[in-house]
């Protein structure tokens, strides 16, 4: 590792899932310390977890995903293919382009400013490509995860930034100029688009990030009732909020195995 501060070889924790072969395990160390060698900052913990689809009507049954801690911040990266090891090289290069804007964040994070050059990190960069959703009957599909935490508070362009970092296909936050729980996503005219729970498209902080801002409310939905829209919808996920009063946002998306997960913001 290229800091001392970081973790070694052996400690980078490989997890298997059912019929994955052993040489899963030397094969994720050696593409996910390939990256972590030449990462600056201090590497606290490293994860990687390999899972193989029983179905073998599956195209790629592969599903592989790294989770990586650069000094406090997460990268997450995951990737699907029809053998083991083109999944881990796929994960690889993923790993290796999320790493390298982290650098570049943090290498200008205190003096840039939104000139528009060609140098400026760009924030229409291509998405990474997310593979499908397993194809799950909707009167099969169960809320297999929920997730509480506490929202960060940050600019739709920090937002972007973690967004990508964690290879998300959307992020839920709190927005620091309205206060609002919101959440970015890639989509409409300019690559990035906001929602939030009222829009107040004036009051948003500035920032270099091109964005179009919905103007569309949240829409006010039990769990059951979302769920219900989702699969109308056939949309990836949706943002709405409970009617408690709360005025906060929640996010119930699909997973790639055909369920549910449910975002909340904790408390």
């Amino acid at each position: 590792m290229a800091n001392t501060a970081s973790i070694t070889y052996e400690d980078i924790r490989v997890t298997l899932g059912d019929s994955v072969p052993e040489e899963a395990v030397e094969e994720s160390r050696r593409r996910v310390g390939a990256v972590l060698a030449h990462i600056r900052q201090p590497v606290l913990s490293a994860r990687v977890r390999v899972t193989r689809h029983g179905d073998p009507a599956v195209a790629t049954p592969f599903s592989v995903q790294a989770n990586v801690d650069v000094n406090g911040h997460l990268l997450r990266v995951q990737a699907v293919a029809e053998t083991l090891s083109e999944s881990l090289a796929v994960l690889e290069d993923k790993l290796r382009h999320a790493a390298e804007r982290l650098a570049a964040r943090w290498k200008d994070r205190n003096d840039r400013r939104p000139s528009g050059g060609e140098h400026e990190w760009r924030h229409t960069d291509e998405p990474s490509h997310h593979p499908s959703f397993y194809p799950r009957p909707p009167e099969d599909r169960r809320i297999v995860r929920h997730k509480a935490f506490g929202l960060a508070v940050s600019t739709a362009e920090e937002a972007a930034f973690d967004m990508n970092s964690l290879d998300y296909g959307f992020h839920l936050f709190t927005e620091l100029g309205t206060g609002q729980d919101s959440v970015i996503y890639r989509a409409g005219p300019t690559g990035y688009r906001l929602a939030q729970i009222h829009p107040e498209p004036d009051r948003i902080a500035p920032g270099a990030l091109p964005l179009t801002v919905s103007d569309q409310p949240a829409a006010v939905l039990t769990t059951a009732g979302a769920v219900n829209r989702l699969n109308l919808s056939g949309q990836p996920f949706l943002f709405f909020r409970q009617a408690d009063g709360r005025q906060r946002g929640r996010i119930l998306y699909r997973r790639y195995d055909g369920h549910y997960g449910l975002i909340t913001p904790a408390g």
